[in-house]
């Protein structure tokens, strides 16, 4: 099953205020929902959402997700939707995720992206602050991934 990215984002916001009382962003919401992506395709071997990710400025943004939360700015976000239950093996990504990602901070996660083939790739030549949409393939993440793990899965 494929989920939207919205139901994705909601659970990371509820895990950060329910397990450790801390606040998530905008930022890194955006940061997780890729690496959420990422993960999907390499562990499960699947598109984890519908939606585009695009190569924005502060690395990649489901715009989606960002038209929902905009309203917040860079304050903290509050959940917008019901908890969607995710089958057993999204749900183990997702915690597989927030255990590796979750402690760093929303600006590292963006640094992480910028070094990262895909997210490079959308973006060509385009100036760090130039605007830009353009789409980040969901192939190339996957591709880009795998070959970064592919010792750690061959273990």
């Amino acid at each position: 099953m494929t989920y939207k990215a919205i139901d994705i984002a909601n659970w990371f916001i509820s895990q950060f205020d329910k397990e450790s009382g801390d606040v998530i962003t905008h930022l890194k919401v955006q940061k997780l929902l890729y690496f959420s992506e990422a993960w999907s395709q390499v562990l499960l071997e699947k598109e984890l959402f519908p939606e585009e990710m695009e190569a924005w400025t502060h690395g990649p943004v489901v715009r989606e997700v960002f038209n929902q939360f905009n309203s917040a700015g860079w304050q903290p976000l509050n959940v917008t939707e019901e908890i969607v239950k995710f089958d057993q093996d999204v749900s183990n990504v997702l915690l597989q995720v927030l255990e590796a990602y979750g402690d760093i901070s929303a600006k590292t996660l963006e640094e992480m992206t910028h070094q990262d083939r895909p997210w490079k790739d959308a973006r060509g030549s385009l100036p760090l602050e130039a605007r830009c949409s353009d789409i980040i393939s969901k192939n190339s993440i996957k591709v880009y991934f795998t070959e970064k793990y592919n010792e750690a899965l061959n273990a």
